[in-house]
């Protein structure tokens, strides 16, 4: 069965955990890792892993006593993606230094690069996308009209927006009704890729 994002996260840092240490962290220390304070959350994500089986627990219930299922693979339903920088409304797309992944569901991703930019403002709450939340994008240069696409203005200002366009003209179109769509030349606007997912960690 196919993990969420979350599980499969987990998974990986269960299955990482043990390779270093011989032994399985306990709920405590993945809600730690993931900032998670109730371990009652833990123990369901968990218990939602023994479920699909990819994690086995033994009967004694000790604290360590999680074990991967050989062939539990991340990969099954999931798939990694670069985390390439944040973003805000009308500001450059900030590059996140160092490798950093994320894991969106596979059915999301085509044959094109996809990567994730983390939104840094509330400018997209009119499309239930919350600072915080993860975009996932399919790297394009050209889109079909009603698509929300990742465009630059002028080759800097970064925008998450419906895509619209003319022979001539691209319209942007805000998710918040009270701000006007931008009007801009085509060749003011370079796409870089639409959005065909959000992914919000709890």
């Amino acid at each position: 069965m196919p993990l969420t994002p979350r599980q499969a996260e987990i998974l990986a840092f269960i299955r990482e955990y043990c390779a270093t240490h011989d032994y399985s962290p306990t709920l405590a220390e993945i809600g730690q890792h993931f900032n998670l304070t109730s371990v009652a959350t833990v123990h369901k994500h968990v218990m939602n892993l023994v479920e699909k089986g990819y994690l086995q627990r033994s009967r004694k219930n000790c604290s360590r006593d999680m074990e991967v299922v050989s062939g539990g693979e991340p990969g099954s339903g999931v798939r990694r993606i670069p985390l390439v920088g944040t973003v805000a409304e009308g500001q450059p797309v900030i590059p996140l230094y160092g490798r950093e992944e994320v894991l969106a569901p596979e059915p999301w991703l085509g044959p094109a690069r996809t990567f994730a930019l983390r939104v840094e403002d509330d400018s997209l709450l009119g499309e239930q996308i919350r600072a915080g939340d993860l975009l996932v994008i399919e790297e394009r240069k050209a889109a079909r009209n009603g698509e929300t696409v990742l465009a630059l203005i002028d080759g800097d200002r970064a925008t998450i927006k419906r895509y619209e366009h003319t022979e001539k003209v691209v319209r942007l179109v805000s998710a918040d009704p009270d701000r006007p769509a931008l009007e801009q030349p085509i060749a003011h606007v370079q796409l870089q890729g639409a959005v065909v997912g959000v992914l919000r960690l709890f």
